[in-house]
């Protein structure tokens, strides 16, 4: 019968190399910040003829704002510039510029958004704040929940290895994010935040599920050995974990594939956040349990 306690070094082993290879893409590349964390602007337009190429774009309009801008293309005929222009009349040389190159046709901006330093700089501050705060109601939340559990384990250790699955569950995507921001121009802003909160709370229901599981069993049978009813546990919320997150994935993939260029990057966040949070809670969690009490028994 399959035990997730009696193989956890496949799976902590798995987790410890995807953890570092996340930390080291991260130390490596950084994070290629959005607007909302940078000042400056971002401008939408759509072009009636035919798209200009990038070289093209960056040699209109680099001599109005003295820096290359950032281009992405968008759909058939759209495209996203970012760029450090605040002013209003650097924002109409820009605009002007892009319809003066050859072939384009009409150009009609469809948005153009500016955030200033005090504002990326607020946010980045209420971006990790929060990331903090999430993490704090957790385990308090957890420990309450897990109130009545005293043996093997107190209530606050619970709280405190989901968080630390977290943990594993924010950095992996993170990482990868790192990767995709270096090669492709993938962007943090303040969707892939509302992503990560949103697959922390993902992640932190279904390990709850599960170690609701490993409570009922421990007031039924107390002295019951630990590892073997942490297995059962497990075994039992294994299919509905699974099926759960299958049915999240479902909706999601077709949404990257299909959906907007814009949301590809918040999708995408939440694919991996998904997976995962998906097996830290099966694979992760769990076997922390076990070894924080074998660990204090010593």
């Amino acid at each position: 019968m399959f035990s997730v306690v009696k193989t956890k070094k496949i799976w902590f082993t798995l987790s410890i190399v995807l953890f570092v290879l996340s930390l080291g893409a991260i130390a490596k590349y950084g994070f290629k910040l959005g607007i909302d964390f940078t000042n400056g602007s971002l401008m939408e337009v759509a072009v009636s003829g035919t798209r200009p190429e990038t070289p093209a774009i960056v040699a209109a309009v680099q001599p109005i704002i003295n820096e290359e801008p950032h281009v992405q293309s968008t759909g058939d005929k759209g495209l996203i510039i970012r760029m450090p222009v605040e002013d209003e009349a650097t924002h109409q040389q820009v605009l002007t510029a892009l319809k003066k190159i050859d072939g384009v046709g009409d150009v009609t901006e469809a948005r153009f958004e500016t955030v200033g330093p005090t504002v990326s700089t607020e946010l980045r501050s209420r971006a990790i704040n929060s990331l903090f705060i999430v993490l704090i109601a957790i385990i308090l939340y957890v420990a309450w929940a897990f109130r009545q559990v005293s043996h093997p384990l107190p209530s606050w250790k619970f709280g405190v290895v989901a968080v630390i699955a977290l943990l594993h569950d924010v950095f992996i995507p993170a990482g990868v994010f790192a990767i995709l921001g270096h090669f492709i121009g993938y962007e943090v802003d303040t969707l892939f935040v509302t992503a990560i909160l949103t697959i922390l709370g993902f992640s932190v229901h279904d390990t709850i599920v599960t170690f609701d599981r490993v409570r009922e069993h421990l007031r039924a049978t107390p002295k019951a050995d630990f590892p073997q009813l942490v297995d059962q546990s497990v075994r039992e919320t294994l299919r509905r974990s699974i099926n759960t997150s299958l049915t999240v994935l479902i909706v999601l993939v077709p949404v990257f594939l299909f959906g907007g260029r814009s949301i590809q990057p918040f999708v995408l966040t939440l694919i991996i956040g998904v997976i995962v949070g998906t097996y830290s809670s099966i694979f992760i969690a769990c076997p922390l349990l076990v070894e924080w009490n074998r660990f204090a028994k010593k």
